[in-house]
C-alpha cells in the first residue's frame, strides 16, 4: 500500500524519508512542492497529490507535512487515517511531535514505522502493542543502549497482540485507579458583515486517560446522545451496543487514547459564542482607512470566553496601523501585513464595556483601493462547556471490584472561525 514516508518541515526541508518495498527517489516531492506553493497556507495543500507514476497522500500536523507515496490506487482515508496514527504515536512516545524530537529519536522513529507498517501495510498501530514491542526513550536506557549496542526492540511478543482484545496488555496493575474524559469541541464558523451566521458545524472529539487494572469493561453514557448524529470510534467500542441503545460499551486501551471523535452539523442549531461587530474601509482618496472592531460574548451559559485572539491579514498596500484597543493589546507587522490583536478574556457581566480596537490605517502613496476587505479569523477556548451541549451521564465499570476515581472535563475551542467584512 504505502511504498515510502516522507517528513517535510513547513520551510519545505525534507528532514527524514523511510521506504518499505522499494527505493523512490526524494523528486517525486518535486510534485508535493509545487502544490504547496500554489495552497500559499499550509492547510490548503490538497490532501491526495495525482503524480505520472504515483499517488501523493499528505496530512499537516504539529508544524509537518507526513507525505506517502503510492504507486496504486487506495481508499485515501484509509493511508490518511494511518499518517495521523503515526504523528499521534511520536507525540505518544516523545512528549510532542515536532521536528527537533523527531531528530533526537531518529532510531527509535524508524524502529516505531518499521512495525508500525509491515511491507506497506498496516500492522501494529496501538500504543500499547507498540510500547511492549519498542521502550519508550528515556535518559538511562539510551546511555546503557549506547554502552551495550542493544536497541529499544523487546526480546518478546505482547501479550495483546495475540489476544481477542489486542489494544489493551495483559496484566496491568495501578495503585491509583483512575479514568478521566475530556470532551473537546472545535466550532468551525462563518459569519457575514452583519453578524449572520452563513455555516456552522462542531467537530467533536472525546479524549480518554485510563489508567485501571486488570480487565475493566467501561460503559459510558449521555444525557443527549441524539446530538450525536456522526460519530466515529475507536476499535474498543462495541457500535452494536451503540446502534440499539445510544452507550458506549468498550474494554479500554492502556492509558492516553482518543475514544470517539463526532461532527454535529448545521442542520442542529450550533451556537455562536462570540458576536464581532466590525467595520473596515478604505478611503477613494487618500491612503489611509479605518478600522473599528468590537467583540462581546453571546450564548456562552454564563461561562468565560478566554484566550480571544484576533488575526487579520491585510492587504499588501496596508503600510501600517494606528490603534487604540480599550482591552489587550495589539501587534501589526508590515512584512506579513499580519494585524494580531490579543484581547484575553471577554467578561460577561460587564456587558456596557467591550473590548475595541479602532484608528487608522496607512496605506501606500498611489496604490489603488483594494478591491476587497479583509476577513477576520478569531480564536478563543471555553472552559467547563460543550458548546453543543453534549453532557456526560454516568461511567459504569463491570468486570473489577474496585472503585475508580472517575472525572469528566469540558472544553470549546474555535477551528476555522471566520467574520467577513
Amino acid at each position: 500500500m504505502i511504498h515510502s514516508l516522507f517528513l517535510i518541515n513547513n520551510v519545505g526541508d525534507l528532514f527524514l524519508e523511510k521506504h518499505w518495498k522499494s527505493v523512490i527517489s526524494r523528486s517525486v516531492c518535486d510534485y508535493f512542492f509545487e502544490a504547496r506553493e500554489k495552497a500559499g497556507e499550509p492547510d490548503n495543500v490538497p490532501p491526495v497529490i495525482r503524480t505520472p507514476h504515483h499517488y501523493l497522500i499528505n496530512i499537516y500536523r504539529d508544524k509537518i507535512f507526513f507525505v506517502s507515496v503510492i504507486q496504486t490506487e487506495v481508499p485515501p482515508l484509509f493511508v490518511i487515517e494511518f499518517l495521523h496514527r503515526v504523528a499521534e504515536t511520536f507525540q505518544d512516545y516523545f512528549g510532542e511531535c515536532s521536528e527537533t524530537t523527531i531528530k533526537e529519536n531518529m532510531v527509535i522513529v524508524y524502529e516505531l514505522l518499521e512495525e508500525m507498517l509491515d511491507n506497506g501495510f498496516p500492522l501494529a498501530t496501538e500504543s500499547n502493542i507498540l510500547k511492549e514491542l519498542i521502550r519508550p526513550p528515556n535518559i538511562l536506557r539510551t546511555m546503557v543502549n549506547t554502552i551495550t549496542g542493544s536497541s529499544n526492540v523487546g526480546e518478546t511478543l505482547p501479550t495483546g497482540q495475540l489476544s481477542t482484545i489486542p489494544w489493551r496488555r495483559a496484566g496491568v496493575k495501578y495503585t491509583n485507579n483512575e479514568a478521566y474524559f475530556d470532551v473537546v469541541e472545535e466550532i468551525d464558523a462563518i459569519l457575514d458583515k452583519s453578524g449572520t451566521t452563513v455555516f456552522a458545524e462542531i467537530q467533536g472529539v472525546i479524549d480518554a486517560c485510563v489508567k485501571l487494572s486488570g480487565m475493566p469493561d467501561l460503559t459510558l453514557s449521555f444525557m443527549n446522545p441524539r446530538l450525536l448524529d456522526d460519530v466515529s470510534f475507536h476499535p474498543c467500542v462495541r457500535y452494536k451496543r451503540w446502534e440499539s441503545e445510544r452507550v458506549i460499551s468498550f474494554i479500554p486501551p492502556d492509558g492516553n487514547f482518543q475514544l470517539m471523535s463526532y461532527h454535529i452539523s448545521a442542520q442542529n442549531l450550533v451556537a455562536i459564542p462570540v458576536y464581532v461587530k466590525q467595520n473596515i474601509s478604505f478611503f477613494e482618496s487618500g491612503s489611509s482607512g479605518r478600522l473599528d472592531i468590537t467583540v462581546s460574548p453571546k450564548q456562552t451559559m454564563g461561562k468565560v470566553v478566554e484566550c480571544v485572539v484576533v488575526t487579520i491579514h491585510m492587504p499588501k498596500v496596508v503600510l501600517s496601523a494606528s490603534l487604540n484597543a480599550t482591552q489587550g493589546t495589539y501587534k501589526y507587522d508590515p512584512l506579513t501585513k499580519i494585524l494580531v490583536w490579543d484581547i484575553g478574556k471577554l467578561n460577561p457581566q460587564n456587558t456596557q464595556k467591550q473590548p475595541n480596537l479602532k484608528g487608522s490605517l496607512s496605506l501606500q502613496s498611489g496604490a489603488p483601493k483594494p478591491e476587497e476587505n479583509p476577513s477576520l479569523n478569531i480564536d478563543l477556548k471555553i472552559q467547563q462547556l460543550a458548546i453543543s451541549g453534549l453532557k456526560v451521564n454516568r461511567l459504569d465499570m463491570y468486570g473489577e471490584k474496585y472503585k475508580p476515581f472517575k472525572g469528566v472535563k469540558y472544553v470549546t475551542k474555535a477551528g476555522k472561525f471566520q467574520v467577513r467584512t
